[in-house]
């Protein structure tokens, strides 16, 4: 019989040691808390934690991440409201500030890009918008970075995916750009009838 019960007791020690075995993958991190409270981070590897006194309550990709917004409607200094959709390169650089520094990063992130967009945009004519992807993203890979520092994200790389101005300026432009397309056309028809004619001279 005491066999049984050291057999048994063994058992479940083993279970016991089993579930509180964790395995941090590559490229992950895990915030343990004791009691309620935060402990430590776990790097990639092997951990051990206390049953029943300590908790693993997040899992972090520390790898670069994509995120891919849903375009913003903005207005220009000169009052022509368009769509902009952007792609945001982040990173966790502190995962108990990403923990314990914001309930929502994604939401918090989009909100940031949406806002700082706005306000980058309101100081830029249509013009210059369009013609000054480069400007925006550089401005605002700066001013977002900076704002997202208290919860442990660094902003890697901003991308402005797509410029769309209304309906009737796309109309305008699309008339403008066919407008200098057979400008062009004319003056090469013009310039090939000219040799032509002076060639034909030259043989005369």
């Amino acid at each position: 019989m005491p066999e049984v019960i050291g057999i048994i007791v063994l058992v479940l020690v083993l279970v016991v040691l089993a579930r509180n075995i964790r395995v941090v993958p590559q490229g992950s991190v895990f915030i343990v808390e004791n009691l309620g409270r935060y402990k430590t981070t776990w790097q990639a590897g092997l951990h051990f934690k206390i049953p029943l006194i300590e908790q693993v309550v997040k899992k972090i990709s520390v790898k670069e991440q994509v995120m891919d917004f849903p375009p913003q409607p903005v207005i220009t200094k000169d009052n022509v409201t368009m769509l902009i959709d952007s792609v945001v390169y982040m990173k966790v650089f502190d995962p108990k500030l990403y923990t314990y520094g914001i309930e929502n990063p994604t939401a918090g992130i989009q909100n940031l890009t949406a806002t700082t967009l706005r306000s980058i945009i309101g100081e830029m004519e249509l013009d210059a918008t369009l013609s000054s992807r480069e400007e925006i993203n550089a401005k605002m890979l700066s001013q977002l970075d900076q704002a997202t520092d208290p919860w442990g994200i660094s902003i890697t790389r901003i991308e402005v995916k797509n410029i769309q101005p209304p309906a009737e300026i796309q109309e305008i432009m699309t008339k403008q750009m066919r407008a200098e397309r057979e400008k062009r056309q004319t003056l090469l028809e013009a310039e090939a009838h000219r040799e032509s004619v002076v060639s034909r001279a030259e043989g005369d």
